[in-house]
């Protein structure tokens, strides 16, 4: 009796072999076609992409830590500043260095001074520094500032340089601010009898206004007017 038996080859082929030629070509001429197509598609769009990128990136980081935009929302800087203005604030005029001069225009966060919670941002501008002696008014009715009077041309026509007397000598740290619509500004003269009665904290500063930018016919450099030149420095550390 035969005890081997007979075993049966078992069939290699693979489901691929068995397809048809002309559909196994059809397959190959679609793989080869996506694989030119997509590395032409992708490589136009991944430039687009990434010059879009670093666009945004670049935006981003000159907004963060350069120049910011910033709208105006009141009409306290009137004429020099009108509402829906767009003014561009550069974050670094202060920060090697740089202290807030008299004259400059700028953007702080009144948290702690002219509002108690939920810091709103303002503009104003710079009319005395640490030390420096602010009072209302003279026999012409201008401001003083260290004993000189200023000439405020850029005030807002028809507005007197305060409708309030005051007299105050500025903390060492702190700005002492107004809008140049002084009738319809609520500034440093508001908060005298608030902490700090009045003045804003240098640290609180954002940055000083450089431009209008926008509208475009209204788009000028905010450069500090001349009167401030002539004031002389504080007599002390107190005034």
């Amino acid at each position: 009796m035969d005890t081997e038996a007979a075993v049966p080859e078992r069939d290699r082929s693979s489901p691929a072999d068995e397809a048809e030629p002309e559909e196994r070509s059809r397959s190959v001429v679609l793989r080869a076609r996506l694989a030119r197509a997509l590395p032409l598609w992708w490589a136009d769009w991944r430039r687009t992409i990434l010059v879009a990128l670093a666009g945004v990136a670049a935006l981003l980081l000159v907004s963060t830590f350069v120049m910011q935009p910033f709208q105006v929302p009141s009409g306290s800087m009137e004429g020099t500043l009108r509402i829906g203005d767009r003014v561009l604030v550069d974050k670094l005029a202060y920060r090697f260095g740089g202290a807030p001069r008299r004259g400059d225009v700028i953007v702080f966060d009144g948290d702690g001074s002219f509002t108690q919670s939920g810091g709103t941002d303002f503009v104003k501008r710079v009319i005395g520094t640490g030390g420096d002696r602010v009072t209302c008014c003279d026999a012409r009715g201008r401001l003083m500032v260290n004993g000189h009077p200023l000439d405020e041309t850029y005030l807002y026509p028809g507005d007197t340089p305060s409708r309030v007397p005051f007299d105050i000598v500025v903390p060492d740290g702190r700005l002492w601010v107004m809008g140049d619509h002084r009738d319809d500004s609520r500034d440093s003269r508001d908060h005298l009898g608030d902490p700090g009665g009045g003045t804003v904290p240098v640290g609180r500063v954002i940055g000083r206004a450089e431009w209008i930018g926008w509208p475009v016919g209204h788009w000028t450099r905010l450069r500090r007017p001349a009167t401030f030149a002539a004031v002389p420095a504080p007599a002390g550390p107190h005034g």
